[in-house]
């Protein structure tokens, strides 16, 4: 465990709560939900990979973060669900 990024604990912000995720990013995200640490998923429900616009928006709105570097696959970010996150999609 010694990739896990440790990132500041951050505060549910007034922005992040008033923003509304699309569809593609509330299931997305409602997939982290299940998953220990909130781990959010590299692979859609079909088994393609998420497509990055919908991750850096997530990371954008502060909904999810990066979460640590995937040494296989350097160019594909892991990422989990932040209180913003869980606040926003009713988790």
């Amino acid at each position: 465990m010694g990739n896990v990024v440790r990132l500041p604990t951050e505060s549910v912000t007034p922005a992040a709560l008033r923003a509304s995720p699309t569809l593609a990013q509330t299931v997305y995200l409602r997939r982290g939900l299940r998953q220990p640490g909130g781990k959010l998923p590299l692979f859609d429900l079909d088994g393609q990979r998420v497509e990055d616009d919908i991750v850096c928006a997530c990371i954008e709105a502060g909904w999810a973060e990066p979460w640590f570097a995937n040494k296989l696959k350097p160019d594909w970010l892991v990422c989990k669900l932040t209180e913003a996150g869980r606040t926003i999609i009713g988790g």
